[in-house]
């Protein structure tokens, strides 16, 4: 593919970075077939790595599956996936997409997983004019966050999930059905997530207050907090019985601990971000009982996979089976990456024109292990978005399973059970 001469402007302030080890789907000494090379960007190690534990599994899948080469006008073209790790960076997601864009020359960037990775990688192909894919980060943040106009939207980057207002209506859903008094004691950070969740516009406040709820909203906190003292007392005061915000895994952990020690009891904890991961209720022992979260994806979720004809519950147990660790939601949103992916290099007219590639990606319109994914019907141009429910950590057995315990906003997604309060 050619580089244009805009290709190679690379955004100030982008350092070299380091290379990831390259990851072939398929090699054929005796063919010559044409290659489209994949630039994949996740967050595999640093606070975000519960994100990105399940990669491996999903990427080895996706190989099997593509180890034949994508048709294209009647050629088969083989796909090269190019693996780089954020470290949890937004300023080393930055500097992998340039290194992918620049050096390795992609023809098309495949991103996920919470803002810090989705924006600064977008940004960079949107600067650069590569075509350029995300997940796994509510819109607003992902749109807004990159101070997209919702008159104009992007031209080079394109982005499938919920958004808050979809957290938000299985929120209320979810504590509607607690019978709890309704303070809401607000814990977000001063990031992209935290400072769009708390938004006074854009966020919970208004739609809380709206639904009849009291949000005490103390202010932003820095991620990586090891005192959250001042938050806890004011929740205290307040009276609320409820929890809720959006905190990387350690704040949550240093925050839950301490609510303990300063005898704060809510009954409902609704954390967005921390509470995916399994690995991550495991590590609070029996205080992961009773939490609960939004569910994006589940082996319940009646969806199939375009690439590999498998439904969500085969996928997640294939992990289980592989791994000997419990299922994770970001499995279907990354293997839904590159369901999209093939689709778009299938259909695009013109493989060696980044506007046809965008073209295709424009117009897609199918059935994916998360659900529907169709640009021409989303909430701003660039964005289209997925189902959600919401649920509970709940003891079955031995083990903690995550539960679908509210559907009211998708109901073709089966409830697995009731929701329980915590104590």
């Amino acid at each position: 593919m050619k580089v244009s001469t805009t290709r190679r402007t690379v955004l100030k302030g982008i350092g070299a970075a380091i290379t990831a080890p390259a990851i072939l789907t398929h090699t054929r000494a005796y063919a010559a077939n044409p290659k489209i090379k994949v630039g994949f960007v996740s967050p595999q190690t640093g606070p975000l790595a519960g994100f990105g534990e399940a990669d491996d599994y999903v990427l080895k899948g996706v190989q099997s599956a593509l180890s034949g080469g994508v048709e294209n006008n009647g050629k088969t073209y083989d796909i090269e996936i190019i693996v780089k790790d954020t470290q949890s960076n937004p300023n080393r997601a930055a500097e992998v997409a340039a290194d992918l864009i620049l050096g390795d020359e992609v023809d098309l960037i495949v991103a996920a997983s919470t803002p810090e990775t989705t924006n600064p990688v977008a940004d960079q192909a949107e600067v650069n004019e590569v075509p350029c894919i995300t997940t796994d980060c509510p819109w607003q943040p992902y749109f807004f966050g990159r101070n997209g106009n919702p008159a104009e939207g992007f031209e080079y980057t394109y982005h499938f999930f919920w958004g808050l207002e979809d957290v938000i209506g299985n929120f209320l859903a979810l504590w509607d059905s607690a019978g709890v008094a309704k303070k809401v004691a607000g814990v977000f950070p001063n990031d992209a997530d935290g400072n769009a969740w708390g938004d006074a516009e854009l966020g919970l406040p208004k739609p809380l207050k709206a639904a009849g709820y009291d949000l005490i909203d103390p202010g932003r906190y820095q991620p990586m907090n090891d005192d959250f003292s001042s938050f806890i007392s004011a929740f205290k005061e307040a009276g609320c019985e409820i929890v809720t915000g959006n905190m990387i895994p350690p704040d949550f952990a240093t925050f839950w601990s301490q609510c303990a020690q300063q005898d704060f009891n809510p009954k409902v904890v609704t954390i967005g971000k921390a509470l995916l991961f399994p690995s991550v209720i495991e590590s609070l022992g029996d205080r992961g009982e009773g939490l609960t979260s939004e569910i994006w994806w589940s082996p319940s979720h009646p969806y199939s996979s375009s690439l590999t004809q498998q439904n969500a519950k085969a996928l997640a147990d294939g992990y289980t089976a592989e791994t000997g660790r419990p299922w994770t939601q970001p499995i279907g949103f990354k293997h839904a990456l590159f369901e999209v992916m093939r689709d778009v290099v299938s259909r695009a007219e013109d493989l060696e024109d980044p506007a046809a590639i965008v073209s295709a990606i424009a117009s897609t319109n199918m059935s994916t292990i998360v659900g529907s994914v169709d640009w021409s019907n989303g909430p701003v141009k660039n964005v289209t978005k997925t189902p959600l429910v919401a649920g509970q950590w709940q003891k079955q057995g031995d083990a903690m399973e995550l539960v679908i315990t509210n559907n009211e906003l998708a109901p073709e997604i089966p409830v697995g059970g009731e929701l329980k309060l915590i104590g």
